[in-house]
């Protein structure tokens, strides 16, 4: 399969569209789990184009969903744009419905990097898990400045809740050197999980008490080299979810065959889409 290989097609919700790259079935494998994909902030759903090449090839339906403002979805964040987590969180649930009709019956994975693996739980932990068989976070954790060894910790506070400052300030976040052009209330929540290591209140919803209900397969892979996501910082969000049954998985770069970042994985991710196939191959199922 050429790597373009997928229709595009949108989602419209609350004056947003959402771009939602969808990549034909896998072959000879009718009614394959389907595994959807949600990005890393300010990472475009074109990224991703090996990854899910790769996913398809291993007997995997895919689809890849743009985050709100990001890639095919519009508009643009701008000082107009208010929406948080909360927002996302609700784009998970538009994305999943609009596709209900293609997925029924069909095995069905979250599969969140970085943003898209908090905003995915937020998700489930706002709405439920009726839609969804599985989860899958890869290089996604709770970047709270502790979870930082040594002096890297101390820089990341000033650092996240600089951003969040000058997003205040601006009324938007322009992406200067980091995570794309974003609302200002995603980069708020974003920095209420750096600073305090929990998710912020959404929609009058305790987020963290929600997450430690969650009864379903969760795998959680962490990446070698990850400077924006070490290891400890997936290990914080994985612990949350204390009722869920979670594998933890850590990608080295020998296993890669290649140098690693937070980003790079998606290139040399062989041993991630065999661990995903394996999870999908486990899943029990909804009732």
């Amino acid at each position: 399969m050429a790597a373009g290989e997928y229709t595009q097609e949108f989602v419209d919700v609350d004056g947003a569209r959402l771009g939602v790259q969808v990549y034909p079935e896998p072959d000879g494998t009718p009614g394959a789990p389907v595994v959807v994909i949600w990005p890393a902030m300010g990472v475009r759903a074109r990224y991703y184009r090996p990854f899910a090449a790769a996913l398809r090839a291993a007997g995997l339906g895919v689809i890849v969903a743009d985050l709100r403002g990001t890639g095919a979805s519009t508009p643009a964040p701008s000082r107009a744009d208010r929406y948080g987590y909360a927002e996302l969180a609700g784009d998970v649930g538009a994305v999943l419905a609009a596709l209900k009709p293609r997925l029924d019956g069909q095995p069905t994975i979250l599969l969140g990097h970085s943003l898209g693996g908090q905003v995915a739980l937020a998700h489930l932990a706002l709405h439920g898990t009726d839609a969804v068989d599985g989860v899958a976070l890869v290089a996604s954790g709770i970047p709270h400045w502790r979870s930082f060894t040594g002096a890297r910790g101390y820089g990341v506070l000033p650092y996240t809740q600089g951003i969040a400052a000058t997003a205040r300030l601006l009324g938007v976040w322009p992406g200067w050197g980091f995570g794309g052009r974003q609302a200002r209330g995603v980069i708020r929540d974003w920095a209420h999980t750096a600073r305090t290591g929990r998710y912020p209140a959404l929609d009058g919803v305790d987020v963290e008490a929600a997450l430690r209900t969650l009864e379903l397969p969760v795998l959680g892979v962490s990446v070698d080299d990850d400077r924006y996501t070490p290891h400890p910082t997936v290990d914080l969000l994985c612990g949350k979810l204390t009722t869920a049954a979670v594998v933890r998985e850590r990608l080295t770069a020998a296993q890669a065959g290649a140098p690693l970042d937070h980003f790079t994985w998606v290139r040399a991710s062989a041993p991630v889409v065999a661990w995903v196939a394996a999870f999908a191959a486990g899943l029990p199922g909804r009732p």
